[in-house]
């Protein structure tokens, strides 16, 4: 079971980046991030209170994983778009555990706190 997802939060902890091998052709890449997507309200005097957020993981499937493992960086404000799903596994122990995770199609970096933006020249055919 999935559910579409749309959040903002921030990654928590520096990416985790891993290689699955898929016979001859080129390997999967997943990026994975650990967000914590808040929930911000307004208080009175113009602060903020966070209420009810909740840290879940977020994977990112994709050829350019491995390149974006250095962008995407600890702290980084981030909205991130995709389905939550329900993921059964088992710890240590044997127990049955239950999490949510989000398997994002897009990950954007939000303007707060970046110093600098550097765009690397167009590729051939690319994007």
């Amino acid at each position: 079971m999935s559910t579409h997802f749309v959040g903002e939060g921030n990654i928590g902890s520096a990416p985790d980046y891993r290689e699955f091998p898929n016979g001859n052709d080129e390997p999967r890449r997943l990026l994975r991030l650990n967000v914590y997507f808040d929930n911000p309200i307004p208080k009175k005097d113009g602060e903020y209170e966070d209420r009810g957020g909740f840290w879940a993981p977020v994977e990112l499937w994709h050829r350019d994983a491995e390149h974006w493992k250095t962008l995407y960086q600890k702290g980084m404000r981030v909205m991130v778009e995709g389905r939550t799903v329900r993921d059964e596994w088992e710890d240590a122990d044997e127990n049955e555990r239950v999490t949510f995770k989000v398997e994002a199609r897009r990950v954007g970096i939000l303007p707060y706190r970046i110093e600098s933006v550097a765009l690397s020249t167009k590729p051939a055919g690319g994007q």
